[in-house]
C-alpha cells in the first residue's frame, strides 16, 4: 500500500521503464493530478507502484501510461 502523504507536489512521475511521464501538482480524492506536455492529467494512486528517491514510479510503462491521452 502506498503511503499518499509521501507524494508532494513538483515529484516526477516515471512509468515503470524510467521514462519521464509528468509532474505531480496536486493530490485530491485518491488520485494524482500531473502535468505532462503543458497539459492537466489524472492518475490514479492504484496506478503507483512505488516512491523512490522522490520519484512517483507507476505500474505501467510511460508509453502505456500516456496513450489514453493521446
Amino acid at each position: 500500500m502506498i503511503d499518499v502523504s509521501k507524494i508532494k507536489e513538483q515529484m516526477e512521475v516515471k512509468g515503470s521503464d524510467g521514462k519521464h511521464v509528468g509532474m505531480v501538482f496536486a493530490v485530491e480524492n485518491g488520485r494524482i493530478k500531473l502535468a505532462s506536455g503543458g497539459m492537466e492529467h489524472v492518475i490514479d494512486i492504484g496506478a503507483v507502484e512505488t516512491i523512490t528517491d522522490g520519484v512517483v514510479v507507476l505500474r505501467k510503462t510511460a508509453e502505456e501510461t500516456v496513450r489514453p491521452w493521446h
